[in-house]
C-alpha cells in the first residue's frame, strides 16, 4: 500500500484501510497513526505544512507534497459514561493499546508505511478470512452500543457474521439497553448502514431486535421491501425511509427536513384514498421518502401513484381564468379541481381542452 509519501518507523495505516486493502476493496477513508505524538512529528517532517491541530485527541492535520494528511497519536480511550463519547488518556501509548480500544479485530489491523509488514494483535487477520465479525472486550457494547449497527454494516458490506460470543454480548445488552447514550451518534450509524439500501439489513435489525437501540416498543417486520422500491424512484433520503417508520424516531437528532418527510408520513395515515383524485391530491408536494414509506400500508396505491399520476399537471392557470373574465375567488381552486379530476381520467388533455373545461365549469359558452 502506497498512499501516502510519508514513512517512519512509527507510521501505521490503521483500521478500515488495511482491512479494505486485504479484501481487495477501495478504500475511501485512510486512517494514519503515530505510536508517539503525532504532533511532535508533524513539526519534524521537512517541507510539510501544519494545517490544524486538535491537542485533545493528539491529531494533526498537515500538507505534505500536495497531499492534505490527517495523523493521529496513538491513545488510550475510557467511558465514564457509558454509552456516551469516550473520555482520551494517554497520547502516544502503544500501537497495541491503541488497538485494543477499537471496536472489531477486523478493524483492529495496522500496517507499517516503512515496510509494509501487517500488525495484527487481535487475531483480525484469521477473522477476515473466515469472514468473522468480534468484539475485542466484553464491555464493547456496553461502551458504545452503536457498535452493535455498526456491526449490522458490516455484516451487510462483507458479507462477515458475528461470531458466537459477539452474537451473545449484542443480544443480552438489547434486551437491557441504556437509553441515556449519544442519539447522535447512533443517528450516523443508522444513516451509514440504511444508505447501503438493502433489505437483508433491514429485515436484520429488526428481526435481532437491533431497533431496541431507538425505542422500548416491539416492532413486527412490515410486508414491504424497501430496496426495491429504493432502487426504482431514486429518493434522495435513503436512510429515513427505513428508520423513519420505527417508534420513537423522534429521538434522534433530526434535520428539518428530515422531520418534515416523517410528519407528511404520519399524516398520509389520515387520509382517504378512494380514487385517483384523492390520491393525487394526498401525494402532490409530499417528499417522496414520505409517500415511499407510507407504501407499508398501501403499496399498490403509492405505485400507481408514482407510476402513472405523479407526472400529470395541469397547463392551465389562474391568468387563463381571468382572461377568461372570471374575478379572482375561492371558485379558482374549484375549477382547477374540476378539471384535475377529468385530466386524470385522460392525461392526454392539453390547454386548450383544459380551457374548455374551466369555461364548461363556469358555465361560459
Amino acid at each position: 500500500m502506497n498512499i501516502i509519501n510519508l514513512q517512519d518507523k512509527n507510521l501505521y495505516y490503521i483500521g478500515g484501510v488495511v482491512r479494505d486493502k486485504i479484501l481487495g476493496l477501495e478504500s475511501f477513508d485512510v486512517d494514519i497513526t503515530y505510536e508517539g505524538n503525532a504532533i511532535e512529528f508533524a513539526k519534524s517532517i521537512p517541507d510539510a505544512k501544519i494545517i490544524q491541530i486538535n491537542e485533545s485527541f493528539g491529531t494533526v492535520r498537515i500538507n505534505s507534497d500536495g497531499k492534505e494528511i490527517d495523523i493521529a497519536s496513538t491513545r488510550n480511550e475510557t467511558y465514564p459514561q457509558k454509552g456516551h463519547l469516550p473520555v482520551v488518556e494517554n497520547i502516544g501509548c502503544s500501537l497495541k493499546k491503541d488497538v485494543l480500544r477499537r471496536d472489531f479485530t477486523i478493524n483492529s489491523l495496522a500496517q507499517s508505511t516503512l515496510t509494509g509488514e501487517i500488525i495484527d494483535y487481535t487475531g483480525g487477520l484469521d477473522d477476515i478470512k473466515t469472514k468473522t465479525l468480534r468484539v475485542l472486550h466484553d464491555e464493547s457494547f456496553i461502551d458504545d452500543p452503536t457498535r452493535i449497527v455498526r456491526c449490522l454494516k458490516f455484516s451487510v458490506r462483507f458479507g462477515f457474521e458475528p461470531d458466537e460470543h459477539t452474537k451473545q454480548l449484542q443480544d443480552k445488552y438489547l434486551q437491557n439497553v441504556n437509553y441515556d447514550m449519544s442519539y447522535k451518534r447512533l443517528k450516523k450509524e443508522l444513516i451509514e448502514t440504511f444508505n447501503l439500501n438493502s433489505q437483508k439489513a433491514f429485515e436484520k435489525f429488526v428481526t435481532e431486535k437491533i431497533y431496541k437501540l431507538l425505542t422500548q416498543a416491539d416492532f413486527k417486520l412490515p410486508d414491504i421491501n424497501f430496496e426495491n422500491l429504493i432502487k426504482k424512484y431514486q429518493p434522495k433520503n435513503v436512510w429515513i425511509i427505513y428508520a423513519g417508520i420505527l417508534p420513537d424516531i423522534q429521538k434522534l437528532p433530526l434535520t428539518k427536513t428530515e422531520k418534515n418527510i416523517i410528519d407528511d408520513f404520519y399524516s398520509l395515515r389520515e387520509k382517504s384514498y378512494s380514487n385517483d383524485f384523492e390520491i393525487y391530491k394526498n401525494f402532490k408536494g409530499v417528499n417522496i421518502e414520505s409517500i415511499i414509506m407510507f407504501a407499508i400500508y398501501e403499496k399498490e396505491i403509492v405505485e400507481h401513484y408514482l407510476d402513472n399520476l405523479s407526472q400529470i399537471e395541469l397547463a392551465i392557470s389562474g391568468n387563463d381564468l381571468q382572461e377568461l373574465g372570471i374575478e379572482p375567488s375561492n371558485k379558482y381552486q374549484k375549477c382547477f379541481d374540476y378539471v384535475l379530476k377529468e385530466k386524470l381520467n385522460n392525461p392526454k388533455t392539453d390547454k386548450s381542452a383544459e380551457i374548455k373545461l374551466a369555461k364548461e365549469y363556469f358555465g361560459i359558452i
